[in-house]
């Protein structure tokens, strides 16, 4: 890793050690930056900077903007995704700035991270396919725990829309989905 990387994923590791929300005991941000790396590194181990700083600042403060404040129903849910992503963009953005990106990396991250180009981009797909292995790994039981086999149903057919051809191909390799739920990753 280069000076810039280390600099920019150790201020990313701060403010995301603020968060007041936990899980196992550490701020649930920062857990989940972390998780996001190495499943970044595990998919893709010649990652560029800017795909590794994208997957660890992915959901940066992510507690700043509660989706309380935010109407119910479909409208509210997206604009609350939407001003998130714009937050994501912009303090990770500052953080690559201050440790010596120049423009162009700091608009590539803000893109990835605003999910414009989406299996358009390569990087935009392959930080996708990292969000979605990340959930798949560490949140898909706990959220499948408490929903109904409908909505579960309905959450991995959405995932495995965003992923790559590649990605669904290795979701049926490393998981052992029930054929209700595999059968998506197969389209």
């Amino acid at each position: 890793m280069t000076g810039h990387l280390d600099q920019a994923l150790a201020a990313i590791d701060t403010a995301n050690a603020a968060d007041p929300r936990r899980e196992s005991g550490s701020p649930e941000a920062l857990l989940y930056g972390q998780r996001m790396s190495a499943e970044c590194d595990r998919l893709f181990p010649d990652a560029p900077e800017v795909l590794k700083i994208a997957a660890r600042g992915q959901h940066i403060e992510r507690w700043v903007l509660r989706r309380a404040d935010y109407p119910e129903g479909r409208a509210g849910y997206l604009a609350w995704r939407r001003d998130l992503a714009e937050h994501h963009a912009t303090r990770v953005g500052q953080i690559m700035a201050k440790a010596g990106y120049d423009a162009e990396a700091v608009e590539q991250v803000g893109r990835m991270l605003r999910k414009q180009g989406i299996k358009r981009d390569d990087t935009v797909q392959a930080l996708e396919d990292v969000i979605c292995f990340t959930f798949l790994k560490w949140y898909f039981a706990p959220f499948a725990a408490k929903h109904s086999p409908e909505k579960v149903e309905d959450i991995v057919e959405k995932t495995a829309r965003k992923m790559s051809p590649e990605a669904r191909a290795r979701v049926l390799r490393e998981f052992d989905l029930p054929e209700t739920l595999a059968a998506a990753f197969r389209t």
